[in-house]
Order: C-alpha cells, then sequence, then structure tokens
C-alpha cells in the first residue's frame, strides 16, 4: 500500500501527548540542574546524569509520541533496536551538553558547545527513528532540510541556555517560573527541529511495510506514554522530595539567629546594644555632649572555671551582671565576651560619672559571690573610652578594651581612661611578642646565674638560675618584662623547657670541667599544672647525664596556694625525680602549717621585703625569725635572698639561716663568669667556693 507523503504528513501542532513529555522532560532536567550547579568534583555526576535522562526522556519520548500519531492509520511499527539506539545517542548528546551547560561560571562557548550538542542529538534522534519505522522504498534525505534542522534547533537552544542560565554565579539558578519558560522554549525548538528533520525525509511516494519484528506504533506510543511520563513525574517527585530534605536539614543544622538577651546573664548581647550604642551617639553629637563606653572586664576569671566547674563560673557571672545592671542607667549593659560587659553613659557630666560609675562597679563585683554555699571572689578591671574624643561607634569598643588591657597591666581590680598612647604600648607589646617568639631559636636567650651562700661559714654551695634576653636592638630586657607576656600568650611553657634543657646542660659542662654546683630554676604556676612536668624534668636529666640531687625546682608561695590539691600531686611527682623542692617567697601568701607538712619541700626562702626591712622594722625580724624557727620545726632548710648589706647579714646568720643569697655577695652573672671565678678565683676575693663541690664523693656519684 503506498499513500502520499503528504497524507502523512504530522499535523501543524502535536498530539497532546507529544506536546506535554517535550516540556516535561527539559523542566525536570532543569530542575535537577540546580543540584549539580552548586556541587563540585565527583559530586556532580549524578545529577548531571539524572538531568541528561530526564531531557534525553522527554525528547525521546515525544519525537516516537508524534511519529505514533503519524502512522496511526496505518499498519506500521518500529524496529526496537534502531528506537533503543536513538535514545541512547540522544542521552549521550544530552550528557555532554549538561555537562557544558551545568557549571558553577558558564561561558558563552561551553553555552554553544551545549546547544551543538542538544541540536546533534534531537536531529540524529529523529533520524534513526525514521530509519527504524520499516519504510518503503527506503528514505533518501535532503541534507538541506537536515542542515535548516540543526542550524534552527542550535539557535533555539542557544536562546533556552541564555533563558535558563541568566542570573549566573556559583550556587545561583532560574526561578520556577524561569525554568518553566526555558523548558517551553526547548519543547518547541524539539517540535519544530523534529517537524523540519521528518521534512528532509519526504518522498513523492512512501511505502509502508509491516513485519513480525516491528512493534507496532500503536504499541509504543501506549508504551512510550506510561513509561516515559511516569518516569519523568517520579523524578520530578523525588527531585521535589530531596529539596524539601535539603531545606529541613539546612534549617536543623543551621546555627539559630542571635537572641537580643544573653541566655546566662539576661543583658543585651552586642548587636542590639550596638543598635542603641549608635542611636545615643547620635543624640549626644546632636546635643554636643558627650558619652562615654565603659568595658567591665573580670581579672583571671578563667581561673574560677578551672578551679570550681563551668557551672559555677556561670553562677557568678549572672551575679557580677545583676550588680552591674542595679548600678548601670536602664537598657545601657550588654555582655560583650565570655568575662566582659559594656556599659554606656551620655550627658554633660558623662566623664564624672563614668569614673564614679566605674569605681563604684568595682566595689560591687569584688564583694564575694555566694555559689552552692562556698564564696567565690572576683574582681575586675574598667577601661573608659570617651565619645567624640576617642573615635566613632566602631573604635569605642576597641578603644575601651585597650584601655582595660592597660589596667589589668597595672594589677587590677582598677579602671583606666583610654590613652592614645596605648595603642603605641600594644604594638610595641605584640612587636616584643613576634620577638620572643624568636628569641629561642636565635639563640639569644641565656640564663645568669647568682651565687647562694652558705651562712655561717660565707662559702659558695650553688647558684639561682635566672633568665635573661639579650634582644638585638633592644639589647637586655628584664624578666619582668617579657615573663609576663610569655604567660599571657602560651609561650611560658617553651621558655620553661628551654631553662631546664639548660641548666641541666651547664650543670653537665661544670661537671665535666670538675665543678658539681647545685643550680636552683624557678617553675611558674603554668608549668606546675602541665601534667608532662616531672617527664620533661626527668627526660633533661637523663639527656645530659645529670643526678637529679644537682637541680632544685622552686615555686613560689602563692602559685603553691593556688590549687592545693594540683600542687601537692605535681610536687610528688616532681619530688619521685630525685629534684630538690624549694618553697620561694615565704611569707606572703596564706600558707597554712597543716599543707605545709604536706609538700615535700627541702627548704624554704624568705621573701626578700621583709629582707630589706630587717634592719629598721622589728616586725620583719620578728616574721623572718619566726620562719626559721618553723622551717627547722619541720626540718627544712632556710634560704634569704635579696641580702645587700652586712647588718642583714649577721641578724639571718643569728637567725639561723643555712643559705644567703644577694648583691653584698655577687650580683648575677654569667656561666662562664662563674666558672672562671671557681676554677681560677676570678672574682671576689672574700668569698670562696665550698671545696665539697670539686670532689665527687660516692653518695653524688653521676647517673
Amino acid at each position: 500500500m503506498t499513500v502520499a507523503l503528504s497524507a502523512l504528513s504530522p499535523p501543524l501542532l502535536p498530539p497532546l501527548l507529544a506536546l506535554a513529555v517535550a516540556p516535561l522532560g527539559a523542566f525536570v532536567a532543569f530542575d535537577l540542574g540546580r543540584r549539580a550547579r552548586t556541587r563540585d568534583g565527583h559530586a556532580r555526576n549524578p545529577w548531571l546524569m539524572a538531568a541528561a535522562l530526564a531531557l534525553g526522556t522527554g525528547v525521546w519520548s515525544a519525537q516516537v509520541l508524534a511519529l505514533s500519531a503519524m502512522l496511526a492509520p496505518f499498519d506500521a511499527g518500529f524496529d526496537p533496536g534502531l528506537a533503543i539506539v536513538a535514545a541512547l545517542v540522544g542521552l549521550a548528546l544530552a550528557a555532554g551538553a549538561m555537562r557544558s551547560w551545568l557549571v558553577a561560571e558558564p561561558t558563552w562557548p561551553g553555552v554553544v558547545t551545549g546547544a551543538a550538542l542538544l541540536a546533534t542529538g534531537v536531529v540524529a534522534m529523529q533520524a534513526t527513528l525514521l530509519a527504524s519505522l520499516g519504510l518503503a522504498p527506503r528514505i533518501r534525505w535532503h541534507p538541506g532540510w537536515l542542515g535548516l534542522a540543526w542550524v534552527v534547533a542550535l539557535a533555539g537552544f542557544v536562546v533556552t541556555a541564555s533563558l535558563l542560565l541568566a542570573p549566573a554565579g556559583r550556587g545561583r539558578f532560574a526561578a520556577p517560573w524561569q525554568l518553566a519558560r526555558a523548558a517551553a522554549a526547548a519543547a518547541a525548538v524539539v517540535l519544530v527541529a523534529q517537524t523540519l528533520s521528518t521534512a528532509a525525509a519526504r518522498l513523492p511516494l512512501l511505502g509502508v511495510a509491516g513485519g513480525d519484528a516491528l512493534v507496532p506504533a500503536t504499541s509504543m506510543a501506549a508504551a512510550v506514554a506510561a513509561g516515559g511520563l511516569e518516569l519523568l513525574l517520579l523524578m520530578l517527585l523525588g527531585s521535589a522530595l530531596e529539596r524539601r530534605m535539603h531545606r529541613a536539614l539546612e534549617q536543623r543544622t543551621a546555627p539559630a539567629p542571635a537572641s537580643f538577651r544573653d541566655p546566662v546573664t539576661g543583658l543585651l548581647t552586642r548587636g542590639p546594644f550596638e543598635g542603641t550604642m549608635a542611636q545615643v551617639l547620635k543624640q549626644a553629637e546632636t546635643a554636643g555632649t558627650p558619652a562615654v563606653l565603659l568595658l567591665v572586664g573580670l581579672d583571671s576569671f578563667k581561673h574560677v572555671n578551672d578551679a570550681f566547674g563551668h557551672a559555677a563560673g556561670d553562677a557568678v557571672l549572672e551575679q557580677v551582671a545583676r550588680r552591674v545592671r542595679e548600678l548601670a542607667p536602664p537598657h545601657r549593659v550588654a555582655r560583650l565576651g565570655s568575662d566582659e560587659f559594656l556599659v554606656l553613659i551620655d550627658g554633660a557630666a558623662a566623664l564624672e560619672q563614668a569614673r564614679t560609675l566605674a569605681s563604684r562597679v568595682l566595689d560591687a563585683i569584688a564583694r564575694p559571690c555566694h555559689i552552692d554555699h562556698r564564696e567565690i571572689s572576683v574582681t575586675a578591671s574598667v577601661g573608659l573610652a570617651v565619645y567624640p574624643q576617642h573615635g566613632a561607634a566602631p573604635a569605642l569598643i576597641t578603644h575601651a578594651g585597650v584601655a582595660v588591657r592597660a589596667a589589668k597591666a597595672a594589677g587590677g581590680a582598677t579602671y583606666s581612661l583610654f590613652d592614645p598612647r596605648m595603642v603605641a604600648d600594644s604594638r610595641e607589646q605584640a612587636e616584643l611578642l613576634r620577638d620572643l617568639r624568636l628569641a629561642v631559636t636565635q639563640r639569644q636567650l641565656e640564663l645568669y646565674y647568682q651565687p647562694k651562700v652558705h651562712a655561717p661559714s660565707g662559702q659558695i654551695t650553688g647558684a639561682e638560675a635566672l633568665l635573661r634576653w639579650n634582644h638585638p636592638k633592644r639589647g637586655m630586657i628584664s624578666p619582668g618584662v617579657f615573663i609576663p607576656l610569655a604567660e599571657r600568650c602560651g609561650l611560658i611553657q617553651a621558655l620553661g623547657d628551654w631553662v631546664i634543657d639548660e641548666a641541666c646542660r651547664q650543670v653537665r659542662v661544670w661537671r665535666d670541667g670538675g665543678l658539681r654546683m647545685r643550680v636552683a630554676i624557678n617553675l611558674s604556676a603554668h608549668q606546675l599544672r602541665h601534667r608532662e612536668l616531672p617527664e620533661r624534668v626527668a627526660a633533661a636529666l637523663r639527656r645530659h647525664q645529670i643526678n637529679p640531687d644537682l637541680l632544685t625546682c622552686e615555686i613560689t608561695e602563692s602559685v603553691a596556694m593556688e590549687d592545693t590539691a594540683a600542687t601537692e600531686k605535681a610536687l610528688a611527682d616532681l619530688a619521685a625525680v630525685g629534684v630538690h623542692i624549694s618553697i620561694d617567697d615565704f611569707g606572703t601568701g596564706y600558707s597554712s602549717l597543716a599543707y605545709l607538712r604536706k609538700l615535700p619541700a627541702h627548704e624554704l626562702k624568705i621573701d626578700r621585703g621583709f629582707v630589706l626591712d630587717l634592719e629598721c622594722s622589728a616586725e620583719a625580724r620578728k616574721i623572718a625569725g619566726a620562719v626559721v624557727q618553723l622551717a627547722l620545726s619541720l626540718n627544712l632548710k632556710i634560704v634569704a635572698e635579696g641580702v645587700e648589706n652586712d647588718e642583714q647579714y649577721r641578724i639571718l646568720r643569728e637567725f639561723g639561716c643555712d643559705q644567703l643569697q644577694g648583691y653584698l655577695f655577687a650580683k648575677p652573672m654569667s656561666a662562664k663568669a662563674l666558672a672562671l671565678w671557681a676554677m681560677d678565683d676570678v672574682g671576689p676575693r672574700s668569698i670562696a667556693f665550698r671545696e665539697s663541690l670539686f670532689k665527687a664523693t660516692s653518695a653524688l656519684v653521676e647517673a
């Protein structure tokens, strides 16, 4: 049976199903493309393949449905093998197009490449499906019409891509209505290209040959209508569910919006407070009056958390906040950070009021806090910054913080008004910290040694190691300057380790030269809290083959009383290593005799403050005498430091002190100078080294 091709020409409007499946496939593909554009690497591939599958399914289904509608009046069918080949070709080219389009930052060459791949896929699929129909005689293709179909498809897909990718940028994609518009454009391009491709196969007479191997057009249409539409709808549903789950997950994991109130103290948080501050400063500027910002920072609040726990720390913060709020103007208090608060005052007498308020806040905070039947005491430092003298709103908090640090550096429990010179000091501190980090590696640190003298005989028996920093530009820097800086900035552990190792190394050098000198080193509170301190001391002794008996570790009385249980354990571990333990600056703290008896100490050192007043203060003599008697009763050696004249020497010797040190005997000196004095008698003639320092006894055989 033959009929004219004009009788088989597809209608101007494709069947309804073909008209529906093409835009649906494009919409699903573009919707899935959202995920591909927001992912990198291999994570993009599943979404690209899903988008390509949706687009290929939509185009192929539309072409099959349109051809089935054209062949419906005749006994015709599709070659299933060629139909599958058409689908695979379209899927492969669609995948390439999606990879070119759905990138984070699309470019015009990529857009055109993707459009060319899609145009080729549409024309190739339509031609393959026409070839699968088993038409007789064989189709003779018209190259011009095929070329026109490809060009039209190329131009149409470039327009589609421009609609789809208009809001270019990573993570950005067209809105749903824009997706629908781009999908409609893609469907129109497919149907036009399909019509032109079919026209390219037009013959004067067309025979339709049936066959057992062909799938009837009606069956093919039914299968595609059911399978293709079902697949696309399921993919659309899956995309919607995935998007909904992703949004729910983002909502659960996204940080909660900042509250206007701090949950611990109930005060304003920084954000709302800055809004209030902006309004107050604007009013102050209009009225021509000043405003003062107070920054209240608690002193050493970390120790409260360490000693009593964070729950007790929060309770302390709550009480402190309540006391500050009761003194400050309404709605002018906020919590800035973990242990810092802000207060704002304005008016003609703002600075005078701020000074008064700062004093009252300091007194209020200094009152003990009653937490769980315990008294916890804290102090605070306050920094003041004045508007407009000390800057606009953004700078006020910064400058108030600088003033707080100045108050803390002065000892804390006071207030300080910002001065521009403080910024220069802060910059100098930062530069000094930078240089201190390099001091160890650049060999700028050195230990000086101050001799210890046996009080009854006046002979040198040992030395105390004192850290010095020889800065290449600043010269010799006092430990009083850089040790607090190292403690604040976390460098004290590294410095302490260097001192331990260097002292042991020097003892070994002296020992090899014939001088068996006992050396004392000072341990900070930070070192004592470190669990690995005993092992580090033991490792240094082993490394330099030093008898532990030649090393003394000194800690101040105040450090020993910070955390009695932890201190007792740390000192016991050090004593187990074999080193001597000395309690320095004794008499300045509040040690109890019961606690002192538990410490594995070998000696006490009288604080230099009592030694300096021995000549003129009867009270100082009573305290020094009592300390000596206490040490004797506990079988401890007693050392007095800071001896500067003969009268002090006489009094301490009468009290029964075992050892003395001070400028009366010798100033701190380098290890080389001390060795020369000991070995070659290059030093004060009135002081001699104890003879036993040059002899190796059986009790002190080196390891």
